[in-house]
């Protein structure tokens, strides 16, 4: 089975919902052949996915022009999405002839449109994996604009023409798809580790894959707290630490800390609330995808929101009081992953592309459970 998979760098949420979709297909279907185009680093891709994998350095969207992890230059979205659909016909053209060629036996996007259309074109069966589409959020930006409509048709087709679109919970409604198909939460489920800070609680700063870097260097010291930032950041905090030098993956290093900074994004949401970590988080700017991941991390994680003030000041240590005196509520079973897995292996199935694909049995658990934090 040959999957072409398409995986938008807008940020890191997209690889951390497509990563464990694959490593569950990969334990279905022994001969599982992968080839993947991003614009991530190919050493960000392999830390999560886990099956050998062709990649083709490169993306085929461009979700938003950021300003930082919050803010969108929506100005320069608009020229971008112009520039992209002035000569679409042409470029779903290319695309269909470029997927011809490596001739895939399914394709799955998460979740630039352009793969759907020319997996289309080239009668490649097709499905589109997210919490949001490019659609439903260009229509919220845009949809008032005099120029916005054929953009909008064609970016509607282009998700319709896929076989079905799995909506992850949580996930934007999508009510213009009719092919949409709900699986569960997907989450990758880490191990926790004794971090070395001698008794400090960790609070770790990840605000996504788009550059957004706090002013950390000024916050005031917080009795017991270590920071973990990013190394590149070279914050001189006298209580900051590299987050990478604890040599953990990602997953991990945030099953290990007492908290987490963030904003509203699909991937450290779910993490967080299925290996248990509490968070803080601040609201993005007009962010429609906000609102459905808020409303599910309330009900299923430790969590408290926090003003963009108190975050550029660093006044968190009320909100961190308030956080860790919290209730936690059960934990959220991350079965997305396998159900994803599922329909995939199920359509290659249906396309004959496949005999050796051995589905899991209706009855049989998913492979992530709620997993316990150990001490």
């Amino acid at each position: 089975m040959h999957l072409f998979v398409d995986i938008s760098s807008h940020g890191f949420g997209h690889l951390a919902i497509t990563a464990p979709a694959l490593n569950a297909l990969a334990e279905m279907a022994p001969d599982l052949r992968l080839t993947v185009r991003s614009g991530l680093p190919r050493q960000k891709l392999a830390q999560r996915i886990k099956a050998p994998f062709a990649l083709i350095a490169g993306g085929s969207d461009f979700g938003y022009v950021m300003i930082d992890a919050t803010r969108i230059d929506l100005s320069a979205t608009a020229a971008a999405y112009r520039q992209a659909h002035a000569d679409w016909p042409a470029r779903v053209a290319r695309e269909a002839a470029f997927l011809a060629a490596l001739a895939p036996d399914l394709v799955l996007s998460n979740v630039a449109y352009l793969p759907l259309a020319g997996a289309s074109r080239a009668g490649i069966p097709a499905l589109s994996l997210c919490s949001l589409n490019w659609a439903d959020l260009f229509a919220h930006f845009f949809g008032h604009e005099p120029w916005a409509a054929p953009i909008h048709a064609d970016m509607l087709a282009a998700y319709r023409g896929a076989r079905s679109f799995l909506r992850v919970t949580p996930g934007m409604p999508m009510r213009d798809l009719d092919n949409r198909d709900d699986i569960g939460p997907i989450a990758a489920i880490g191990r926790r580790h004794d971090l070395g800070l001698n008794g400090d609680r960790a609070v770790l700063i990840a605000m996504g894959g788009i550059a957004h870097r706090l002013p950390v260097d000024d916050w005031p010291r917080l009795p017991g707290v270590r920071w973990l930032v990013a190394a590149d950041w070279q914050c001189a905090h006298p209580d900051a630490v590299s987050l990478e030098s604890f040599g953990l993956n990602f997953t991990d290093l945030l099953c290990s800390v007492d908290a987490v900074v963030t904003k509203p994004g699909y991937g450290t949401f779910t993490e967080a609330a299925c290996n248990g970590t509490p968070v803080l988080y601040q609201r993005r700017d007009d962010w429609p995808e906000q609102d459905c991941l808020i409303e599910w991390l309330r009900r299923n994680a430790t969590c408290r929101e926090i003003p963009a003030d108190c975050l550029l000041s660093g006044a968190l240590q009320e909100s961190l009081s308030v956080l860790w005196k919290q209730q936690q509520p059960p934990r959220p079973a991350a079965t997305g992953a396998t159900e994803a897995a599922a329909r995939l292996a199920g359509l290659s199935l249906a396309e004959g592309s496949s005999r050796r694909i051995a589905l899991p049995p209706s009855d049989s658990p998913p492979a992530f459970r709620n997993a316990s934090r150990s001490a």
